[in-house]
């Protein structure tokens, strides 16, 4: 079974309903920073309000853009968000942020007194974006959480409450399966192609023109010393998965391995905590995995040649739905 978890479609209805009666009620903001994209949800801070705004920026994820532009992108979805609730920027009752880059207590606190000092709340909690996701994506709290964007990462929780973590290495360590890890394969193939040491592709000729480029040899300056950065380079993925969709075998191959090597990813986390015996409820979000739907069965195939057998699988469009329901907990 595949469970879809995102925005409520009846969201606008119920802000149009929270503007008219909110006045001075308590708010609590979900942020979700990645390396593509921040997303800043402010909702009421009853279990059963509203999100009244929605905010949208760019990369967060302090490891890869550092921590200056981090918090300059946090500050400006969480701006967003009041502008689209109509609500004058205050300090609200408790905050969550799931931030891929925090994967260390240190770095957790380097967004959290960052936090206190920008007053964005009076009770702060920060924790890397999985950890999240499996809070707010998966029946009970336990399974396993992965993340696949421009980044990965796997968290397992057991159900008495252990945790453990596979991937999430960033993209010069690890990152595999994600859309820099497809993009990176891609443009690889393209330039192992142009140097006759490996099979000609349709890759060459689709990555140039998104590129904007004419030649392969383009790609040294655009690379190195252009536009096209681990984030812009991540935005290609969709390509790769097309034309393995379409047959093109460089493609394919690049996907399946990609694929296969997410998914011992996923296996691997599940088996530090022995959580292989027995079904398991897994939570999927990212780009990579919720859009690209080709990709996911492959991924989901992968991990059942690996012996994991997944209870049910929830994709989780609105992380930052799952960081409003941390930060009300918070209170």
């Amino acid at each position: 079974m595949i469970e879809a978890i995102g925005p409520s479609p009846f969201r606008d209805a119920q802000r149009v309903v929270s503007s008219m009666s909110r006045g001075h009620r308590p708010l609590v903001l979900g942020i979700d920073g990645g390396g593509s994209h921040t997303v800043a949800l402010l909702a009421e801070a009853s279990e059963q309000g509203a999100v009244v705004g929605r905010g949208l920026a760019g990369p967060s994820n302090i490891q890869s853009v550092g921590a200056d532009r981090a918090f300059r992108e946090l500050d400006a979805a969480i701006a967003s968000a009041f502008t689209d609730a109509q609500i004058e920027r205050h300090r609200v009752k408790a905050a969550a942020f799931g931030l891929a880059g925090v994967d260390s207590p240190a770095a957790a606190q380097i967004v959290r007194s960052w936090a206190v000092e920008a007053h964005i709340a009076e009770m702060v909690e920060v924790d890397n974006d999985a950890t999240l996701l499996l809070s707010g994506g998966t029946p009970e709290g336990w399974g396993l959480a992965v993340v696949c964007g421009t980044g990965s990462i796997a968290l397992a929780r057991s159900p008495d409450g252990k945790m453990d973590r596979c991937g999430g290495w960033g993209h010069l360590l690890g990152d595999e399966g994600s859309a820099y890890a497809l993009a990176l394969a891609a443009v690889r193939a393209i330039t192992r192609a142009s140097d006759q040491c490996a099979p000609a592709t349709r890759l060459t000729p689709t990555i140039l023109r998104a590129m904007g480029l004419q030649e392969p040899i383009d790609m040294i300056h655009a690379v190195y010393s252009g536009p096209w950065d681990r984030a812009r380079l991540a935005t290609l993925a969709p390509l790769v998965i097309q034309l393995a969709v379409e047959g093109d075998r460089i493609a394919r191959d690049i996907v399946e391995s990609q694929s296969i090597e997410l998914a011992r990813t996923v296996f691997a986390a599940a088996q530090k905590l022995k959580l292989t015996a027995s079904p398991i409820p897994l939570a999927l979000t990212g780009g990579t995995i919720l859009n690209g739907e080709w990709y996911r069965q492959r991924f989901l195939e992968a991990l059942r040649n690996q012996g994991l057998f997944i209870a049910s699988v929830h994709l989780v469009h609105e992380p930052a739905e799952a960081a409003i329901r941390v930060a009300r907990r918070l209170l």
